[in-house]
């Protein structure tokens, strides 16, 4: 082998080891960008259960208001309905 040939062999050596490090470097990247965008996702979804848990009684009240006041409505519509039949 020349001393040419050596010297080629060595610097592809030396950017192979380079390119492997890179590599290497990116693979690690992904997998900690994977992880943490899975680990966001979780906590959105566990924040947004934690907060409909936490909110839910106060919608069941509103809920029950919103019942109540239809059937006060339909009360006050069965009321003037007999009214106006009997006025007739």
């Amino acid at each position: 082998m020349t001393p040419e040939e050596r010297n080629l062999l060595e610097r592809t050596l030396k950017v192979s080891e380079e390119n492997n490090d890179i590599l290497k470097s990116i693979r690690r990247s992904n997998r900690i960008s994977t992880v943490l965008r899975v680990l966001y996702w979780i906590v959105i979804i566990g924040l947004s259960f934690g907060a409909y848990y936490f909110i839910q009684p106060y919608i069941e009240q509103v809920s029950g208001l919103y019942n109540e006041a239809q059937q006060s409505i339909d009360n006050v519509k069965g009321v003037t309905s007999k009214f106006s039949g009997f006025m007739k």
